[in-house]
Parts: C-alpha cells; sequence; structure tokens
C-alpha cells in the first residue's frame, strides 16, 4: 500500500472523530506522516497514536495535531509561533497554512532532526530556534498566532506580549491534574480565555538540552 493510500486513509480516520476544515485536510495530505516519526516506527506512522521519540518526548497523534491546527484558525495567517518544535510534523503542517513558522525547541537533537526532515521535504518557511521556548522568539514579534506543543500550568506573559492585536495563543493547561486545551484571544490589549476540550500532552520543562 503506498503512502499516499495510508495517508488518506488516516485523514479518513480523522473525520471520523474530528470534521476537518477543507484548509486543514489539504496541508495533511500535503505532508507526509511517516517522515516525521522515528526510525523503525514507520509501519505505524499512519495510526491515529502518539509516538515516542528520544529525550522521553512524543509525536503527537494526527488527531491532536489535527485538532490544535483547527482550533488556532491559521487560514491566511502570516506568522505563527510554535513553542516545542518536536519532531517538526506540526511545524509542516502549520507551513502549508502560513507564511512563516517559527518554531522553538529546547532540546538539541530533536531540533537538529526536525531541521533536516524540513531541509529534505523543501520546506523553506519554517525558522528554528534552540531555546527554551517559554522566553519566546522577540525578534519576530508579534505573532498572529502562538501554539504551545507542551502543558503549562500558566502561560509566561511574555507570550502574551509577543502575541499580536486581534491574535490567538493555543495551550493545554494543566487545572487539577487535567490537561485542558484552551484558547487565548487577545483584543484591545487584554486577554480572554475559552477551553475546548481534555487532552493529553508532555508537560513544558525549563532550559535547554545539549
Amino acid at each position: 500500500m503506498t503512502s499516499e493510500i495510508q495517508q488518506t486513509q488516516m485523514i479518513e480516520e480523522i473525520e471520523k472523530r474530528f470534521k476537518l476544515y477543507p484548509y486543514v485536510k489539504k496541508a495533511f495530505l500535503e505532508v507526509n506522516r511517516k517522515l516525521f516519526v522515528p526510525r523503525g516506527l514507520g509501519h505505524i506512522a499512519y495510526q491515529l497514536d502518539a509516538l515516542p521519540m528520544q529525550q522521553n518526548q512524543w509525536i503527537s497523534s494526527p488527531l491532536t495535531v489535527a485538532k490544535m491546527t483547527q482550533h488556532l484558525e491559521v487560514d491566511g495567517v502570516d506568522s505563527v509561533l510554535e513553542v516545542g518544535c518536536g519532531s517538526g510534523y506540526q511545524a509542516a503542517i502549520l507551513a502549508k497554512l502560513c507564511r512563516r513558522v517559527f518554531t522553538i525547541e529546547r532540546i538539541d537533537s530533536l531540533l537538529k532532526e526536525a531541521k533536516e526532515r524540513f531541509r529534505k521535504e523543501g520546506i523553506n518557511n519554517i525558522f528554528t530556534r534552540f531555546d527554551d521556548g517559554q522566553r519566546g522568539w522577540k525578534e519576530y514579534a508579534p505573532y498572529e498566532r502562538i501554539l504551545f506543543s507542551a502543558t503549562a500550568k500558566e502561560i509566561p506573559e511574555i507570550l502574551f506580549e509577543q502575541l499580536a492585536e486581534g491574535g490567538i495563543l493555543l495551550a493545554p493547561i494543566e487545572e487539577d491534574g487535567l490537561h485542558i486545551l484552551t484558547r487565548y484571544y487577545k483584543r484591545n490589549g487584554k486577554i480572554s480565555s475559552e477551553t475546548i476540550e481534555p487532552c493529553l500532552f508532555v508537560p513544558i520543562m525549563n532550559g535547554r538540552v545539549k
């Protein structure tokens, strides 16, 4: 079975659980998930499972990536900041939908692997940074969208400062032992929020790992 067929079947499985906007569906068809999973796991790349990576990290389920992408409302967006690059799969999806994607990863070896995947795929609108993503990336702020790919107890104020007026920040927030996908809006300089649904992510960690 070709990867194109498997990819199509994966999207069909996603849509049994979560109806995709046409532009999100198109982006998923254009990014081969198998290229972003660790070696040895290619045979299960198209299943709706989170898969383990090095350094106790995980590549999120395709269903989770689909939900994060859609809830971020990125159609026609110029710039998005991702905190937690991981395998690079989420960034690659966003790169099909936004003019510029800025992604930060605190684990150097993971970031190097992701950068090599972007290079092989000819994705030229993703900009990477090795750093603690909780500090954001001030040089290119403000960002129309900010995406947290790890669970936080609260969002650092500096990230709200780097969010553009009218922008959206999406993050899994830990509340009473649960992870709740939460969407924040910046309107007239003020932050409001709404909860979307329970989710499961690895926790945000401090510092960098060489």
